[in-house]
């Protein structure tokens, strides 16, 4: 069965013979070993997904919890369409097995990278809207994300590493963490990014990933690690 029919199944929708949809599963990494095929990848659909998905998951939470402010919403929402919330709602209807990846993206495990699936799940979303409307599209991602958006976690606990960091130092000493790339190596398509962490002249932490941004939240992981081990022994300046 061709992938965009496979998916069409375990969604239920109508799309099992959508061109947006094949197009949501075809990663950079591929067209470049296939630069003949007419489909594209799947970058300007995970544009216009990223809107719809944004849009779809605050008017949930909107009406979800009723008690909560602003501040809270947004910390909601952003623990959900963060790329790890994203790629964990891929992994429930096995998107990565359907996409079209490059032999070598595909070798060095990128069906389970984070960043991959959150933006072909986005893109998805995209396809999903264009070939059913906003209305269809919504329903099919409140339904898959409604356990995220019943949660009523601590809000502590919703907030990116990013964020926690720059929280735990300002208390600390007032400063904010600094992000540097301390090294970016292979082709465009396959980027991967090493960044440090930064705090009071010291660096705390590094990270790497396949974007600068999932670098810098490892990084910032690292850091809350080390600036907790200190505070528990009692070693921190």
């Amino acid at each position: 069965m061709r992938p965009a029919a496979a998916l069409a199944e375990r969604l239920g929708l109508p799309v099992a013979e959508s061109a947006l949809v094949t197009q949501a599963l075809v990663h950079t990494s591929w067209l470049h070993e296939h630069p003949d095929d007419g489909v594209g990848h799947n970058e300007r659909l995970e544009f216009l997904g990223d809107a719809v998905v944004n849009l779809a998951i605050s008017d949930a939470l909107f009406a979800a919890h009723p008690a909560d402010d602003e501040g809270i919403l947004s910390a909601r929402r952003a623990s959900i369409v963060s790329t790890v919330g994203l790629a964990r709602l891929a992994h429930r209807i096995d998107l990565g097995e359907l996409l079209y990846l490059g032999e070598g993206e595909a070798q060095r495990g990128g069906r389970r990278r984070p960043s991959i699936l959150a933006s072909a799940f986005e893109a998805l979303a995209g396809a999903l809207y264009l070939e059913l409307g906003f209305d269809a599209a919504r329903g099919w991602l409140t339904d898959l994300a409604a356990r995220e958006i019943a949660m009523d976690a601590p809000i502590a606990s919703l907030k990116s590493p990013k964020s926690r960091l720059q929280e735990f130092t300002q208390r600390r000493t007032g400063s904010r963490p600094e992000y540097h790339v301390v090294d970016a190596t292979g082709p465009d398509h396959e980027k991967l990014f090493q960044v440090e962490v930064v705090v009071d002249g010291r660096a705390l932490g590094t990270g790497q990933g396949p974007s600068r941004r999932v670098a810098e939240t490892a990084a910032a992981q690292r850091a809350i690690e080390v600036l907790r081990g200190e505070t528990a022994s009692g070693t921190g300046g």
